[in-house]
């Protein structure tokens, strides 16, 4: 779990940096181990301090002098958060394809003070608006449902809508547009009192309906806005397991989830992954990853719960 430092010097660390990455070697594990003990705020203060001391981007010398997964999880790390949500969106839109995975991950899992500072880095960062184009590469209520994401995660509302249950088990053919609607624009704790509502006149958990009723990227974005409203911390857990489990890993991912909660909720990440998978993160990382990359990521997680 990262912290800020306590006795910080912006200079010292960015002399440590520019001595790690000096003459022939890289020493790696000097610039993980600073970058891991630094808040990202102190990261960017390192990166000015640098610039005055040595005239040079800090970002572009190590990138010069990493490479593979550990540079792009060390890029990642000096990345204000914001613009780092904001990149990971548009490299999500702008390729060939959509990578919904990317979308749904952020835009269920942000808070609504956090998509609207993302929308405005995108805005200043790329000169588009985020929301034309997720509409431009999106169709159907996948897209509605990010579309409210983006633009009322701040307005909810507050008494529990059973409006939901109208129909008995509410039909997904006939109602998707009102469950659309009521899942986008609610507080999770208004969202936890439906769920058991809606348990208790069905007999059916919301994810159990969801998984039944849709398909897709739709039942992937409904499944992560549940999975938030009930925990933030347990949705980021099943993640970061599906990220290592089988044969390859998906690296992006890991390093997205690992860099954006290190200072957020990196223990309750824990905790849940430990109860929900009955090992450490700690020990699921280690037997999937390798080399710098690996120690630079157990760093990020902290301790083992073994």
């Amino acid at each position: 779990i990262v912290r800020a430092s306590g006795n910080f010097n912006a200079n010292q660390d960015a002399e440590t940096l520019y001595k790690a990455m000096k003459g022939l070697g890289t020493d790696e594990d000097s610039i993980m181990k600073l970058l891991t003990s630094r808040s990202n705020s102190q990261r960017q203060q390192i990166k000015a301090a640098y610039k005055t001391l040595h005239g040079k981007d800090l970002v572009g010398d190590l990138k010069g002098e990493l490479g593979g997964k550990f540079k792009t999880l060390v890029v990642a790390l000096m990345t204000p958060p914001i613009l780092y949500d904001a990149t990971s969106l548009r490299n999500a839109i702008k390729g060939a394809g959509t990578d919904e995975k990317v979308l749904i991950e952020i835009l269920s899992s942000r808070t609504a003070q956090q998509v609207k500072d993302i929308t405005a880095a995108y805005h200043q960062e790329f000169n588009k608006n985020l929301e034309e184009d997720v509409t431009g590469d999106t169709s159907g209520h996948f897209r509605r449902l990010l579309v409210i994401l983006l633009q009322v995660r701040g307005q909810r509302a507050g008494n529990v809508d059973l409006t939901l249950f109208s129909a008995g088990e509410m039909k997904f053919g006939t109602d998707e547009e009102q469950f659309i609607t009521i899942l986008g624009n609610r507080s999770a704790e208004h969202l936890r009192r439906v769920f058991a509502a809606y348990m208790k006149l069905t007999g059916y958990e919301m994810e159990e309906s969801v998984k039944r009723e849709t398909s897709g990227g739709l039942r992937d974005l409904l499944l992560a806005v549940v999975k938030c409203a009930r925990s933030v911390p347990g949705y980021f857990a099943e993640t970061l397991y599906h990220s290592m489990k089988g044969a390859g890993t998906d690296d992006q991912t890991l390093i997205r989830v690992m860099v954006s909660r290190s200072e957020v909720d990196m223990l309750d990440i824990r905790a849940d992954y430990r109860r929900l998978f009955a090992k450490s993160l700690h020990s699921a990382i280690q037997g999937d990853t390798s080399g710098d990359y690996r120690k630079a990521l157990l760093l990020l997680c902290g301790g083992n719960d073994a």
